[in-house]
């Protein structure tokens, strides 16, 4: 007969729900750091392209989003003592 313990999955419902934090994250992040475009090829706004928020804070964001999906993956389940 099968142990309880093997009969668990690897990942718990917390588990998802911090993946999909950490995703979401990273969806911010990525956000962030679009934009600055011009629809005219002649024009060059500088200023908006290399902005702080757009070469600083966006991948910071994305690097904790990042970091937080491999917290979400490798933290355990809780164990319950009964």
């Amino acid at each position: 007969m099968a142990d309880a313990r093997e009969d668990e999955l690897a990942f718990t419902r917390h588990n998802y729900r911090l993946l999909l934090i950490g995703i979401g994250i990273v969806i911010l992040g990525y956000i962030l750091m679009a934009g600055g475009g011009s629809g005219d090829p002649e024009v060059f706004n500088a200023q908006e392209i290399f902005s702080p928020r757009r070469i600083t804070v966006a991948p910071i964001v994305c690097l904790i989003g990042y970091l937080f999906v491999v917290y979400a993956i490798m933290k355990k389940p809780s164990t319950k003592v009964g």
